[in-house]
């Protein structure tokens, strides 16, 4: 019995930990304009010039069952019979529930099907997981159950320049707080329990927004009796990011930290410079 994991390119996952679990990472689409693009095939720079123009807003168009049956029927091709395909919080997109459909009716192979709730790290640290299960030997249904288990643990809190791009995309659940977006303040935002972005807090500056987040992660700290990993996410400001890592290491030895960039696929949707911190139970440890 062979298992593989599929993903989507939200999952922000390094090509050394896509090759090192042999993780299947498909591309989300990222529309400027008349032109398409694959997430994986944009850069940065390529996108953050086109989303601060005076040109239409970006949009995205999520992973087709077509390239999700393509890439199950290539990994059973080679093998494969059971698939656990983690992907973008069903909160904010439609696919999960299209996808959990689709494998109703696939019977080349068994797939179980997984909502991160998230994205972004919380996608990657489960497919990371996932990866370190099948190593050590566990079976598919034990994996997919470990995942939600461990899912259960994670919190995210982030902070962007405007509310207006989640407006816009209708990412944001509670509309009522793009009052929010009339003042000069950073929105802090979280996903809920239901995978869906809500605005909670708003801070006058990213100094007090961070300060917020830190707040929240030394509470959680005092009432958790595991090994804690922590990302530090952006939007193209890994320097500020360097600098809230370097400072979470210091104020939060017994965490590891780490850091990671939000895409084009988030990025739209959030907007540039966007910062966040998101902590759950480690994967390497769990």
């Amino acid at each position: 019995m062979s298992i593989a994991i599929v993903t989507d390119s939200a999952a922000y996952l390094t090509p050394a930990q896509l090759n090192r679990y042999h993780i299947t990472a498909l591309p989300i689409t990222v529309i400027l304009g008349a032109h398409q693009y694959p997430e994986s095939e944009l850069t940065a720079a390529t996108f953050y010039d086109y989303l601060n123009s005076d040109q239409p807003l970006p949009t995205t168009a999520q992973v087709s069952l077509g390239q999700i049956e393509t890439a199950y029927d290539h990994l059973v091709s080679q093998g494969v019979t059971q698939i656990i395909s983690i992907h973008l919080s069903s909160g904010i997109t439609s696919f999960m529930d299209n996808l959990r459909a689709f494998c109703r009716t696939y019977t080349k192979a068994e797939i179980f099907p997984i909502d991160s709730l998230m994205a972004s790290a919380s996608e990657a640290n489960l497919c990371l997981l996932a990866g370190r299960l099948i190593e050590a030997g566990y079976d598919a249904a034990c994996i997919a159950h470990a995942l939600v288990t461990f899912r259960d643990t994670q919190h995210v809190y982030f902070a962007v320049d405007s509310l207006r791009h989640l407006a816009r995309t209708g990412r944001l659940s509670n509309r009522s707080a793009l009052v929010g977006s009339l003042l000069n303040i950073k929105p802090l935002l979280t996903f809920n329990a239901d995978g869906q972005i809500v605005a909670i807090a708003k801070e006058r500056t990213m100094r007090r927004a961070f300060q917020y987040m830190e707040s929240h992660l030394a509470t959680d700290l005092k009432t958790v009796d595991y090994p804690v990993a922590a990302t530090v996410i952006d939007a193209n400001n890994p320097d500020l990011a360097a600098q809230w890592r370097e400072h979470l290491t210091t104020a939060f030895p017994q965490v590891r930290f780490t850091q990671s960039q939000l895409g084009p696929a988030i990025s739209i949707h959030t907007g540039e410079k966007t910062m966040g911190l998101f902590w759950q139970q480690d994967w390497q440890e769990f």
